[in-house]
């Protein structure tokens, strides 16, 4: 089994495991840090301008978005499926299984964000996109315009950063293949299953929010 090595910082495997989890779990926790302001950002925007919030949310594409979150979701299925593989990491069969799950997790992964491109380019040419070139054509008077636009500006922002966040554990798995060693795996599944959760907050918020709304 490939068992990691013990540092030398660390009295047995035991402490050293504890704090690799924990470190880990602090990382997670400061990326809060990220998303939280966002979040924070559309309540007072659903506060405030909740009719515009409406109208803006019935210009995403919710088909594409309901299709990557599947998408995410299996591969988050995946990903567990590659830890408790490369945990068992009894031979050179596992760690091969451990390899083509981690392979289908960062494929997963990339028709995602292949999705999410054809949203954004979908969204640029509708003239959604925050600044001098926002029109929506549903718009109505200036106050339901700038509630629409901030909506978008939040909207790209924190899809933005989740595809950004993404792609590094798009990396980080297609990184493991070489030796997917059963810790590596552990700390690259606690990461994108976060990046999983993320998103299933943003859908409803993005997608579904008052969306039969007038």
């Amino acid at each position: 089994m490939n068992a990691p090595v013990l540092e030398p910082q660390f009295r047995d495997h035991a402490q050293q495991d504890f704090a690799r989890s924990f470190g880990m779990w602090v990382f997670l926790s400061s990326e809060l840090l990220f998303f939280g302001p966002l979040l924070f950002g559309y309540l007072y925007l659903r506060m405030h301008h909740p009719e515009a919030t409406g109208m803006a949310s019935r210009h995403t594409d919710m088909l594409l978005g309901t299709v990557n979150t599947a998408v995410l979701l299996t591969s988050s299925f995946c990903m567990a499926l590659a830890g408790h593989a490369a945990q068992k990491g009894n031979d050179m069969r596992d760690r091969r299984r451990a390899a083509r799950l981690l392979a289908l997790t960062a494929a997963l992964g990339i028709v995602f964000l292949a999705i999410k491109g054809v949203e954004w380019h979908q969204e640029f040419d509708e003239h959604l996109f925050p600044g001098a070139g926002f029109h929506p054509s549903d718009g109505g008077n200036l106050g339901t315009v700038y509630g629409m636009e901030l909506f978008f500006l939040l909207y790209f922002a924190a899809t933005g950063l989740h595809a950004l966040h993404l792609f590094i554990g798009v990396s980080a798995c297609l990184w493991l293949m070489r030796s997917p060693r059963a810790d590596a795996v552990e700390l690259a599944g606690l990461y994108w299953h976060f990046v999983d959760v993320v998103w299933i907050f943003l859908y409803p918020l993005l997608y579904l929010t008052l969306r039969s709304g007038g």
